[in-house]
């Protein structure tokens, strides 16, 4: 049996590049495949492989100074979900500010999925930061009066959203597995922000606590073959076809290669046209 693993550490690493060598061979070694990226502020992955190959990765992890008490978030899946195997040396775990100074290290406090449930139970009207790009929280996203899905195709271009946020009220921030909306509260930080907290373990921790019946809503989107995960038989399909405007969670890349865009078609419709609204000439 097959499972998938998502991951992450802020940690100082002082040779990414010896890291990202043994990572590889090991990796290899047990027929992983997915995608691990390391830089001097730590590593962020995601792989697929046979369950017992996977518990033996993270055994070896468990044994490196650096790696110990990673927080690992299994999900349904195969190593065939990733084309191969890619293990890169990166300025930035993910790319948010790579021209500026501050301590990733600093972030703020996060909160447990049941502490992240009760904090919007007691308060409803705080503000809700999406920290995913807009293709990933159009099929599914937290629910609350102040939610914010910023209009965005890349994380760096989430600063421009910050300017419109108050620093001095509360903002919860979150994302699928917690890496970039803690890197993105050690930034806020960093610009003033008084208090702000990011989900622990990010969407698919609580997901594994509350399924569909708390305060999250649809799927939740990932970046292999799978494109989306369900947190139980009663997720709904909230995104909307780009052709029919019926509800979906079906993800396609426009064929055009002009375009290549990241769309949504149900399934209908993505049998009749493999292109977005722009480029199908398929009345559908």
């Amino acid at each position: 049996m097959q499972k998938i693993i998502l991951f992450y550490k802020f940690v100082p690493v002082a040779d990414p590049e010896t890291v990202m060598f043994w990572q590889r061979n090991l990796c290899e070694r047990l027929n992983l495949k997915g995608r691990i990226i390391i830089s001097e502020n730590g590593i962020n992955g995601t792989l697929g492989g046979q369950i017992e190959n996977i518990k033996m990765y993270i055994r070896d992890m468990n044994k490196h100074p650096l790696f110990k008490k990673i927080q690992y978030k299994w999900s349904d899946g195969n190593a065939d979900d990733f084309p191969k195997l890619s293990v890169k040396v990166r300025k930035e775990l993910v790319t948010l500010a790579p021209d500026e100074q501050f301590n990733v290290f600093n972030s703020t406090k996060g909160l447990k999925p049941k502490q992240w449930h009760e904090y919007i139970d007691k308060h409803p009207d705080v503000v809700i930061l999406d920290a995913r790009n807009d293709y990933e929280s159009e099929i599914g996203a937290f629910k609350g009066k102040n939610v914010i899905k910023p209009k965005i195709k890349n994380f760096r271009d989430i600063k421009s959203e910050l300017d419109k946020l108050p620093k001095d009220q509360p903002i919860l921030t979150y994302c699928t597995g917690d890496v970039r909306c803690e890197y993105l509260s050690a930034y806020m930080k960093h610009k003033g922000f008084d208090e702000v907290y990011h989900l622990d373990g990010g969407i698919v921790k609580y997901g594994e606590e509350y399924r569909d019946s708390g305060h999250w809503e649809g799927k939740c989107f990932v970046f292999d073959e799978r494109l989306n995960i369900a947190f139980s038989n009663k997720s709904k399909d909230i995104g909307i076809c780009v052709h029919c405007d019926n509800q979906t969670s079906n993800h396609i890349n426009c064929e055009d290669k002009s375009c290549n865009r990241l769309v949504l078609a149900c399934v209908d419709c993505a049998t009749k046209t493999n292109n977005c609204e722009q480029h199908s000439s398929v009345m559908v």
